[in-house]
């Protein structure tokens, strides 16, 4: 872990070394005042020596001046090479991000991977400032006090020294706890944030079911968590500070006693005696500082840990020996295609069908059947258990992800569009697109008309997921961006499930347009929008139960005549 953590000092190798120069240069200048308090109590002021002593003041005056402008340079250029590292993992964790598998998403909230992207990384870049600052500043200061204080009195700079053991079996003794503690604090911190996404994601339907007060205790749930949790890493904090800080407190009375007993046996003079009670001050700043950077070090360690664990997830790759393939004819087959999410529990068993070029195939079924699934493995979003799929009789394990994915559109229910213009979303489906190209694609999915009534038209912003768009305008859209796309393979699941009849009849003349040539395949609960699929496939618990066109299905009298005959017995809004 410690050699990932320094690989991020590498792009500021000059700003860190100044950085240090100055902390150095601190930690020396700060042994200077003691250093003229024992020769002006020796020796300038028995001997009456005042033009020394104001020519002391005055270098001791510009010492602190310069000192001012080192300590300015450590805070706002340490803290800019902070900054930048924290920026440099941030860039690392988002491309880290976009390269993870589906299977990712499935396990991990959107609140947790951010509070990992932002709280976490902050106190790592404090910890990239103030580290090593802290312990060079602490480690010189220790070595020069413990040298400048040996050259007053040896004997009673080792008895001082001899507290440091006491002092490092604490730490070490109060660590592993924080350790812990904090650890479980940062987890209890991203559980709220992913409860605050999900309640404020969610706001328009806590609104319309008026269940604000639900919202509110599910949020104090995991409120009430963060403080029994930060609660529990600030005791084993309180433990470590009380406990050190004691023996720093320990420090004064030995070198009260001790420096008392030495004085009065003549073993040291009154004016080193009273050097020393201000130079033991060297040791025990520092100490105290380290006692102080023992939180924040815990804090960036366990931010760390947490990047990491973000980071060592396999991202998805490549299959061996993959190649990048052209644009694709379409025809589509499974062979013997097993499936489980788990790895232990199949989704999918055994399946097995065909697609021909252009031709339409729906997947129709009970909820939970594996219909969805089958449209993911197409993308390669999942890697399949067994069996093959072919794609114009290339495996795809033998594509690319990206040549494959270029090939297929997709068009679902929960329409995904970004906080950003119109056009910028329906450039989303061809980034090098003109923007002739852009209304022509709009233009293809119904949707032309109604951006050009917009006061900014194509430049108009449509909020977060497309929040100030109706469901067959952010629909719409989608289908424009596929327009744009213009792939040979599309998946439209259940694209039009969740419209009324008239915005159906709308969404389902632009799915015409954007279906002829393509090889499609649509899952539908509305059997009446794919009567006329080339195939249809019944799916049930993972299994194809039926296949043939609607004539033949209707003939069977399976589930599917039966799925048929319920809906168009039962009226249309009762059906979805």
């Amino acid at each position: 872990m410690l050699k990932k953590f320094l690989a991020y000092y590498k792009p500021h190798m000059k700003l860190f070394a100044l950085d240090m120069l100055a902390s150095l240069l601190v930690s020396l200048i700060g042994i200077v005042y003691p250093m003229i308090t024992r020769t002006m109590l020796n020796d300038l002021i028995p001997n009456q020596k005042f033009r020394l002593i104001i020519y002391s003041g005055i270098v001791l005056l510009g010492l602190y001046i310069v000192r001012m402008l080192l300590r300015y340079f450590i805070q706002y250029q340490g803290h800019v090479m902070g900054v930048k590292m924290q920026a440099q993992m941030r860039s690392d964790m988002f491309n880290h991000l976009e390269k993870l598998p589906y299977s990712f998403y499935d396990n991990h909230e959107t609140g947790k991977i951010m509070s990992r992207m932002t709280n976490d990384l902050m106190d790592i870049s404090e910890l990239a400032h103030h580290g090593p600052e802290n312990l060079i500043i602490t480690s010189i200061t220790i070595i020069t006090s413990f040298i400048y204080l040996s050259r007053i009195n040896f004997a009673l700079t080792l008895i001082i020294f001899a507290c440091i053991p006491l002092l490092l079996l604490v730490s070490l003794y109060m660590r592993r706890k924080m350790r812990i503690a904090f650890m479980e604090s940062r987890v209890s911190v991203a559980k709220i944030n992913a409860a605050l996404e999900s309640s404020i994601s969610g706001i328009r339907v806590t609104k319309a079911f008026t269940n604000a007060e639900k919202e509110r205790e599910k949020f104090e749930i995991g409120n009430e968590q963060y403080v029994k949790a930060r609660s529990l890493a600030y005791k084993a904090m309180g433990e470590f500070q009380s406990s050190s800080s004691f023996i720093t407190d320990v420090f004064n009375v030995i070198v009260l006693i001790a420096g008392g007993i030495f004085l009065y046996q003549n073993q040291i003079t009154f004016g080193d005696y009273s050097a020393f009670i201000v130079s033991v001050s060297l040791f025990i700043t520092p100490v105290t500082t380290l006692i102080n950077f023992m939180e924040q070090y815990q804090n960036g360690v366990t931010g760390f840990e947490r990047f990491l664990e973000i980071m060592e997830q396999e991202p998805e790759v490549n299959p061996e020996k993959a190649v990048e393939v052209p644009r694709l004819k379409g025809e589509i087959e499974f062979q013997d295609v097993t499936y489980a999410y788990d790895g232990e529990h199949n989704v999918l068993n055994h399946i097995n069908l065909k697609i021909g070029q252009g031709e339409t195939f729906a997947l129709v079924g009970p909820s939970g059947g594996g219909k969805t699934t089958i449209c993911h493995l197409i993308p390669h979003f999942y890697n399949i258990t067994s069996g093959h799929l072919l794609i114009d009789g290339i495996d795809i394990n033998e594509m690319t992800l990206e040549s494959l994915r270029r090939n297929i559109g997709i068009v679902q229910q929960d329409i995904y569009l970004f906080n950003a213009s119109i056009k910028d979303n329906i450039l989303y489906g061809r980034l090098d697109a003109s923007d002739e190209e852009v209304i022509e694609a709009a233009k293809r999915a119904n949707i032309h008309d109604y951006i050009m009534s917009m006061p900014d038209g194509y430049d108009t912003q449509i909020g977060e997921r497309g929040v100030r768009l109706s469901g067959g305008q952010k629909q719409r859209l989608s289908i424009a961006r596929v327009f744009l796309k213009n792939p040979p393979i599309l998946i439209l699941d259940e694209a039009t499930s969740a419209l009324d009849n008239t915005t159906e009849i709308l969404i389902q003349q632009a799915l015409d347009e954007l279906c002829k040539g393509r090889t499609t395949l649509v899952v539908a609960h509305r059997l009446s929008t794919i009567k006329n699929a080339d195939e249809i496939a019944v799916i049930s618990e993972g299994k194809i139960i039926e296949q043939g066109d609607h004539d033949e299905l209707m003939q069977e009298d399976g589930m599917y005549a039966h799925l048929y005959n319920l809906q168009f017995r039962e009226p249309e809004d009762k059906i979805n």
